[in-house]
């Protein structure tokens, strides 16, 4: 066997992997159906922990504060800003009483760690269950608190929604930032589907104040800045208790990044923390990344050696119908698809920056939230 014929097998066995991972994992998602729940109006405290974020709050709290909900509460916390955060929070409290201002000192345990934060933020919250945002977002429509939480019951105590980013015209970056958060969304959706939940978005998401108490909060892993999202939902969802909200009205939108060093800075503090979740899911999101990147690999290499290359083309194109069917029914129910086309290419330069940003994480690691 040559060398040539051992890089075209492993090839289809890559071509096979990525179908059966498509197919198995994240087609689930593109299919299910929302099912229409019945509204429940209970009380909500609403969390937005925010640092410099003046003119982001300035911008998107008459929205939040705009929630058609019978009874809801937002905790505005200060995380140590600089700038005129806590004045636009106390601007904002004089005239809604359902605003509570939490303001955080700088202490150099804690310093930059967005954990401790939140955390005074949860214990100064009035209701049991709790939903997180961040400042630079906004909700899609005024039925967001009530969509969410239409999601919990006795059994459920998480949900987790979709935080998208707004889109910008004529820019490539924004649409590589919305691909990679489509992506991420219609792996953590697939994944609860299945029941093996692994992460949420802080920009969208809900739990009981009971099951962070439970859990001793962040506790397990309060050192590590990044996390307060996706670590503690490894650490406690389970296929019983999580539920997913993908109604257009349960959205949020944020602020995209407009230069690509911003985004890699914030990519590589999403990414860090990737290492401590649960081995089986290191190990099935390893798989998916590994045989991203070497499909790219081996078909750029066989089809430039030009070896059985009509077979090679064909495996690339039922790769994609696979992939480009499970994106575009995805993309379809998240608001998302005039990225459809583009996915190819955009995975293409998504899987390149990953590997940029795995290889910066290991030479050093991100240091704050903000």
């Amino acid at each position: 066997m040559t060398f040539f014929s051992i890089l075209f097998y492993l090839f289809i066995v890559i071509v096979f992997i990525q179908v059966v991972y498509y197919l198995s994992f994240l087609f689930s998602f593109s299919i299910t159906k929302q099912e229409a729940k019945t509204k429940r109006n209970i009380p909500l405290s609403l969390i937005i922990c925010a640092k410099n974020e003046a003119e982001s709050l300035n911008n998107n709290l008459p929205l939040f504060l705009s929630q058609n909900h019978s009874e809801f509460q937002i905790v505005l916390v200060n995380d140590g800003s600089s700038d005129d955060t806590l004045e636009v929070m106390k601007s904002f409290e004089v005239n809604h009483k359902n605003i509570k201002i939490v303001d955080v000192k700088n202490i150099e345990a804690f310093w930059g760690n967005k954990k401790y934060a939140l955390t005074l933020g949860i214990k100064a919250s009035k209701y049991d269950f709790l939903v997180f945002s961040d400042a630079d977002c906004h909700p899609s429509s005024n039925k967001w608190l009530t969509e969410i939480s239409s999601e919990f019951s006795n059994e459920k105590s998480i949900v987790l929604g979709y935080g998208g980013y707004k889109k910008k015209k004529h820019s490539f970056l924004n649409k590589l930032i919305r691909f990679e958060t489509v992506m991420t969304a219609l792996q953590y959706f697939s994944y609860t589907n299945l029941g093996l939940p692994y992460m949420g978005v802080g920009r969208n998401m809900a739990y009981r104040k009971e099951l962070f108490f439970n859990n001793s909060g962040f506790n397990s892993h309060m050192k590590i800045n990044s996390g307060d999202d996706d670590l503690f939902i490894n650490e406690v969802a389970d296929k019983k208790n999580t539920a997913i909200c993908t109604s257009q009205n349960s959205f949020t939108l944020s602020e995209p990044k407009t230069s690509l060093k911003d985004w890699l800075i914030q990519k590589r503090r999403h990414i860090s923390t990737a290492k401590l979740y649960k081995k089986k899911h290191q190990m099935l999101l390893g798989v998916f990344y590994t045989s991203q990147l070497l499909f790219w690999l081996l078909g750029i290499v066989l089809l430039a050696l030009g070896y059985e290359w009509e077979l090679v083309i064909l495996l690339i194109a039922f790769r994609f119908l696979v992939q480009l069917t499970t994106f575009g029914l995805s993309s379809k129910k998240l608001n998302e698809v005039d990225l459809l086309f583009l996915a190819p290419l955009l995975e293409l330069f998504l899987i390149s920056t990953q590997l940029i940003i795995f290889s910066a994480n290991l030479i050093s690691k991100p240091k704050h939230w903000k």
